[in-house]
């Protein structure tokens, strides 16, 4: 099968893993959520429940290049109106109020399960539906409208391999030069997510002159060629490869906002995304988290169980503050992007770096305290599944991609200092 072939994994489902308990119900209580956020999570954790759990094992496990795009959890969330949630109803969404709120709530709860279905969700939705949001009418309802019904895939293409946090013209090789009254692109844009699904388009950003401009790409364009997808430490049902734009002809139509008005279109998008990963990283934790609880109470060595050494009693106690903290600011910058405020720093900044830096310090901890166990894809005994390696795997990356860790302490530390001192 060819390596960019989309793939409909028709696998027969893993049982679902034993229940736990959910400690975010009894530690946290959502005194920031209006009651159809609240709503809305109870609504996508039923539905994760039901349709990503039973898959989510087979998802961590793959092989990107052989397995594919997990396409039964896609027409899964599409069938469940998930697409809809942040969008207004005049291109088919929900037309909810807090639609950011929302839609960061969702991301949580998918990632409990499924960092990779988070994360395909994400890109869907906040990266390339978000940005096609702000075109015209009629990019709108070419675009946006099958999107939100999952009848196409979207991406979202901003980095390069020698761009990626650094998005300024200088940086950014990819270029549109005008031709006639539309555009020739050429460039290489890589790790851009569901880019080798068939029917995609990607929002593209690209240097005109001086400035940044975004366009809306079919892949089926000539010029257009996806690479073969890249073989990942997790997030393997994520599935990325580059994007190649060879003399690719684009019309006037294309272009997505104004000519030179990119980049602001991009950050918009990005820190909306960064959001959404700090919500994905929370629900990574809150799993990690909640199998570690479970183990550590039932699990006896050295005369009780391992949650009755004090040890395990303050590393819980102290992530069950780091999780309230987490999610709170997720939640905090959500409902001022709902408000009005496109940039609503410093919370996206925090929350895109506690959320993440949690998930991976949670994650690591569940290994250790599973010991053995927690290293193992599955028991060559009877084939258990390790319960928390795929997190583990999974978790790095949030604190690199849609603005590393670092990018994130220097958009903080310039609010605190100001650019005179930090530039």
């Amino acid at each position: 099968m060819p390596p960019n072939s989309p793939v409909t994994l028709v696998a027969e489902a893993a049982p679902a893993s034993p229940a736990v308990a959910r400690m975010s119900d009894e530690l946290y209580h959502d005194l920031l959520s209006p009651n159809e956020v609240r709503d809305l999570r109870l609504r996508v954790r039923d539905f994760a429940t039901r349709a990503i759990e039973p898959v989510a094992h087979r998802i961590a496990g793959g092989d990107e290049r052989l397995d594919g795009f997990p396409r039964d959890a896609f027409e899964s969330m599409a069938a469940e109106g998930l697409f809809r949630i942040p969008f207004p109803s005049d291109v088919g969404g929900d037309g909810l109020s807090h639609r950011a709120t929302a839609t960061a709530a969702a991301v949580e709860e998918l990632a409990y399960y499924s960092n990779s279905v988070a994360a395909i969700y994400d890109v869907h939705c906040i990266l390339a539906g978000t940005a096609l949001d702000q075109g015209t009418d009629e990019q709108r309802r070419r675009w946006l409208r099958p999107l939100v019904e999952g009848e196409i895939v979207g991406a979202f293409a901003t980095s390069e391999p020698g761009a990626s946090s650094d998005l300024s013209p200088d940086a950014v090789s990819t270029e549109a030069t005008p031709d006639g009254d539309g555009w020739i692109l050429r460039g290489r844009k890589r790790w851009i997510t569901n880019s080798v699904v068939a029917c995609v388009v990607v929002v593209v950003l690209a240097r005109t002159g001086d400035d940044l401009t975004t366009f809306i790409v079919p892949t089926n364009a000539s010029g257009v060629t996806i690479g073969t997808p890249d073989r990942k430490l997790g997030n393997r049902g994520q599935i990325t490869a580059d994007v190649n734009l060879d003399d690719v002809r684009l019309g006037p139509d294309s272009v997505l906002g104004r000519v030179g008005g990119g980049l602001r279109i991009a950050l918009q998008t990005l820190t909306y995304g960064r959001i959404g990963i700090g919500a994905a990283g929370v629900g990574m934790a809150q799993a990690a988290f909640d199998r570690t609880v479970a183990h550590l109470k039932s699990r006896h060595a050295f005369g009780g169980s391992l949650a009755s050494k004090q040890h395990w009693q303050f590393v819980m106690a102290d992530y069950a503050a780091d999780l309230e903290s987490a999610r709170s600011l997720y939640l905090k910058a959500a409902l001022r992007l709902d408000a009005g405020e496109r940039f609503p720093e410093p919370e996206a900044a925090m929350a895109k770096l506690r959320g993440t830096d949690l998930a991976a310090r949670i994650a690591r901890d569940a290994v250790q305290a599973f010991g053995g166990l927690g290293f193992v894809r599955s028991l060559g005994a009877d084939d258990t599944e390790g319960p928390v390696e795929a997190i583990y795997r999974d978790s790095k990356i949030g604190e690199i991609y849609e603005g590393a860790n670092e990018i994130q302490r220097w958009v903080l530390a310039r609010q605190i200092f100001g650019r005179d001192h930090t530039g």
